[in-house]
Order: structure tokens, then C-alpha cells, then sequence
């Protein structure tokens, strides 16, 4: 009865996950351009991939992005979510208010943010020249578009942010009142109390931002197309996207779309095994 209940799912999980998974590992030594049978030409993808210059900027545009966008986005989750577990009035209300961009479409972010960060008619420009400062311009500026792009990701900080507070509250409170007897300061009960009792939490939202942003793809799309200026916010995903449908190379893009798992897979490796030494669980 049990198998019978879960066939939908095993049905569903067969066709569009298992199937397209195998079938672009096959597909990652053809050349196929959707529109024509494709070709057997064993390794030569990632032999390609290892000559790509475009490819290796891409790759590295992104282990930038996710140098910087995962740290910042990590403390600056936990730093809402320990301002959001004080007690202060109104908290539903900014705990409302701090989740909502997470809801609002990455387009629609995107969008709103071409407009801030505008050169010449931006808000934030804007504001600054009234500062009399002389702000840079953001999005044409390579030296500034890939940093722009970083900062963009903390604002949809809130669904890790929700889950760091469903942490905290799991603290016990017998933790911080024998700190307080021993004379602990708030960042000490903070560094030795807090971090350590939800290192796990930590551990698994540090895990999904490092795959997100590795995939990250609708906003630099949107805002910096063809990932200008001068390729700097051109990512993996975007270049993926481009010789799928854009240059019709479903081989190559699937060979790329392996290469990003066997990343994606050693940096979680790397992640898990460094938690065996910050990470700790509760031991009954």
C-alpha cells in the first residue's frame, strides 16, 4: 500500500529528474544541436572546455561571486535573525517586513535594481552627489559591476535568515544563564554560546548559498546581459545558458552542466569535512 501511495512521486521522479540526468551525461559526449541527431564525439566537450577561454572567465567570475556573496549573506542572516530573537514590539511586524524580498521575483529585483544603481540617473547616484561625492558608475564600471552584483545578494537574505531564528530559539536558556553567572559579556555569550549551538543551521545555509549562488543566473542576466562590462559579471550559468540555446551546443552546455555538479559536489565535500571540527550537535 505504501509503494502504491508513493508512485506519483517515484513516477514523477523517474521521468523529469533520473531520466534528464543520465540522458545529459550521455548527451555531454555528443554534438548535438537539438535540431539534428546527435553525434557520438567522446571527450572532446570537456577537452573544449579545458581550451575555453570565455568558459575559464565565467568560472571565475563565479568562484568570485561565491567568495564574496556567501560570507556576506551568511552574516548578514545571522546578524537579523539575532536582532530578530530579542525582545522588542512590533517583532512580527520586522520579522514580516525583513522576509518580504524574499518573496519578491528575482526579474522583478533585477529590475528594481537597474534603476538604483543606475550611472546617471540612479537613486543611489543620486543621493551620493548630494553627499558631494563623485559615485562611481555600477553597472558600466567593470571594477565595480561584479562587487554591485555581491552586495545585490544580501538582499534576499530573509528564508536563510528565518531559519537561523528557528535556531536560536532552540537554544537552551540554561546555556546563557551560566554564562551570565560566569561573568560573559553579550559577544561572549554570542561567540561561545549562540554561534556553537546552531553551527548546524550555519553549516546547512552556508551549503545551499555556496549551490545557489554557484547557479546564480536571472539577475545578472537580466541586469547585465551578455554579462558586461567587458564579460566581468558573466557567470557559469549564463555562459551554460548561451550555448544551450543561444549557439544550439546542447553537448557542450551539458558538459558544462557536469563540470558545475563535480564543483558543486568537491566544495560540499570540502564544507562537510571541515565541519567535523566547528560543527556541534547535541548529544543526548
Amino acid at each position: 500500500m505504501g509503494i502504491l501511495f508513493a508512485t506519483p512521486w517515484i513516477f514523477g521522479f523517474l521521468l523529469f529528474l533520473l531520466y534528464p540526468l543520465v540522458a545529459s551525461f550521455g548527451t555531454s559526449f555528443t554534438n548535438y544541436s537539438i535540431l539534428r541527431p546527435p553525434k557520438w564525439i567522446g571527450v572532446s566537450n570537456y577537452r573544449e572546455l579545458a581550451q575555453d577561454a570565455v568558459f575559464h572567465t565565467a568560472l571565475k567570475n563565479t568562484l568570485v561571486y561565491v567568495i564574496g556573496a556567501v560570507p556576506l549573506g551568511t552574516v548578514l542572516a545571522i546578524a537579523l535573525a539575532l536582532l530578530l530573537n530579542s525582545r522588542v514590539k512590533g517583532l512580527p511586524v520586522y520579522r514580516t517586513l525583513l522576509f518580504l524580498p524574499t518573496l519578491v521575483p528575482m526579474v522583478a529585483q533585477a529590475t528594481l535594481f537597474l534603476w538604483v544603481f543606475n550611472g546617471d540617473y540612479g537613486i543611489l547616484n543620486a543621493a551620493l552627489r548630494g553627499l558631494g561625492m563623485n559615485p562611481p558608475n555600477w553597472l558600466g564600471d567593470p571594477g565595480w559591476a561584479k562587487g554591485t552584483l555581491i552586495v545585490l545578494a544580501g538582499w534576499g537574505c530573509g528564508q536563510a535568515m528565518v531559519i537561523y531564528l528557528a535556531g536560536l530559539q532552540n537554544v537552551p536558556v540554561s546555556l546563557y544563564e551560566a554564562a551570565e553567572l560566569d561573568g560573559a559579556t553579550a559577544w561572549q555569550k554570542t561567540r561561545n554560546v549562540t554561534l556553537p549551538m546552531i553551527s548546524p543551521v550555519i553549516m546547512f545555509n552556508v551549503i545551499m548559498g555556496m549551490i545557489g549562488a554557484i547557479q546564480v543566473f536571472a539577475v545578472p542576466q537580466v541586469m547585465f546581459p551578455g554579462g558586461a562590462p567587458a564579460r566581468s559579471t558573466y557567470m557559469f550559468a549564463m555562459y551554460l545558458y548561451d550555448n544551450a540555446f543561444l549557439f544550439q551546443r546542447m553537448g557542450y552546455a551539458s558538459a558544462m552542466a557536469w563540470v558545475m555538479f563535480v564543483i558543486i559536489l568537491l566544495l560540499t565535500l570540502v564544507a562537510l569535512r571541515i565541519s567535523d571540527r566547528y560543527v556541534h550537535y547535541e548529544t543526548n
